[in-house]
């Protein structure tokens, strides 16, 4: 039996939805909502969805065996039923991907009728563009895992947005910028005198949406740092055809000038303002750090760090602390509790509300627009 509704009460929460009519408790006939992980960070956000929607979490055990091999047991039957399946990329990302396959692949085998992973941060996801001899590593994930028996995916803040053309299901791709907005209006003391701050030319789409939905000023960081190469050694400079005995000598193709960036410089005034550097990901923090110092020098006070998935890897935290950076601020997307404990400037925003509201509506068969209001195309 469907449920008519459910009524959202959000704990510390920032956004609010509507639901329909009827309030209490789910029924769990029609769907159930599994952890695809053991650790303790996945089953709090499995815990936190659970709480928001009104069900008990799914009963299974994920666990790997002494020889390294991924091993799931499903302890409750799922046939019939929608399968919600949550899963948070910690550090050791191809054993969080292999969890995910054979979960998906159990419940397939199980008889679920539909099986939705809910992947808020999606692995390889900056991958997906070709270079050099390489290949589309998320091309290849979005196979493997439609070929599980996924039906339906839900993430949050995709790298590409074209992504989504990868995958032969349905994904909801959503947005964590109301509540990063949120969080300015709410924790940035005088954020009026505030400019948001894209920290190359490709996120300036991304901190242009910002800028326009809180009525500030936009500065763009544009450049390439002194002693920076370029990576070059791709075959463009291979040496040209050699005469032939025919005397033919292949194509003549133009020689193509080569791109040179000018010095690193910041287009837009900061100068006595607080800035607000806005990106999807934060993960090697060398580039934030190098964009602090740059806006220090042009007259920035104070400078945050608004992003969704905090992978924060190697050696972040330590930079941030040593760092010109007053705050870093992400999401619950991606386990991030020890990286915390090592910086007191990270901070994190909970978004498990949408991805409840998402779960709920998918099973009711309602639309997702209200979960997309006000977010324009190249946010």
């Amino acid at each position: 039996r469907r449920s008519r509704g459910l009524s959202i009460h959000p704990m510390n929460a920032c956004v609010a939805f509507p639901t329909a009519a009827g309030s209490g408790r789910i029924a769990t006939n029609g769907y159930r909502v599994f952890s695809a992980n053991s650790t303790p960070a996945c089953i709090e956000l499995a815990k936190k969805i659970t709480e928001r929607l009104g069900v008990d979490l799914g009963k299974s055990v994920v666990y790997q065996e002494s020889n390294g091999e991924t091993r799931v047991d499903v302890k409750e039957s799922v046939r019939g039923q929608d399968i919600f399946i949550i899963q948070t990329i910690p550090r050791d990302v191809n054993t969080a991907i292999m969890e995910l396959l054979v979960m998906a692949y159990a419940l397939k085998t199980s008889c679920a009728k539909n099986i939705i992973g809910v992947i808020p941060y999606f692995p390889y996801s900056k991958q997906c563009k070709m270079r050099k001899r390489g290949s589309i590593v998320c091309k290849l994930l979005a196979s493997m895992l439609a070929k599980a028996g996924l039906t339906h995916i839900i993430t949050m803040d995709l790298h590409q947005k074209e992504i989504q053309g990868f995958f032969s299901c349905p994904v909801d791709n959503l947005r964590a910028s109301p509540f990063l907005i949120q969080y300015i209006q709410e924790e940035i003391p005088d954020y009026r005198n505030a400019v948001i701050v894209a920290k190359s030319p490709s996120a300036a789409k991304r901190a242009q949406s910002y800028a326009e939905r809180l009525r500030l000023g936009l500065a763009v960081i544009h450049g390439e740092a002194p002693g920076s190469e370029a990576d070059m050694a791709d075959g463009r400079h291979s040496p040209p055809a050699t005469r032939t005995t025919t005397g033919h000598t292949g194509l003549e193709i133009p020689l193509m000038m080569a791109k040179e960036k000018p010095p690193i410089t910041v287009v837009g005034d900061v100068g006595g303002r607080i800035a607000i550097i806005v990106d999807d990901i934060v993960d090697n923090v060398e580039d934030f750090v190098a964009a602090a110092e740059l806006l220090k020098e042009r007259g920035a006070y104070k400078i945050y760090i608004m992003a969704t998935h905090g992978l924060l890897s190697a050696e972040a935290p330590t930079r941030i602390e040593e760092s010109a950076i007053d705050e870093v601020v992400v999401t619950n997307t991606v386990p991030h509790e020890l990286q915390k404990l090592q910086c007191p400037k990270i901070k994190t925003v909970d978004v498990s509300m949408i991805l409840a509201e998402a779960i709920r509506r998918i099973h009711n068969g309602e639309s997702m627009a209200y979960l997309f209001r006000n977010i324009a195309v190249d946010d």
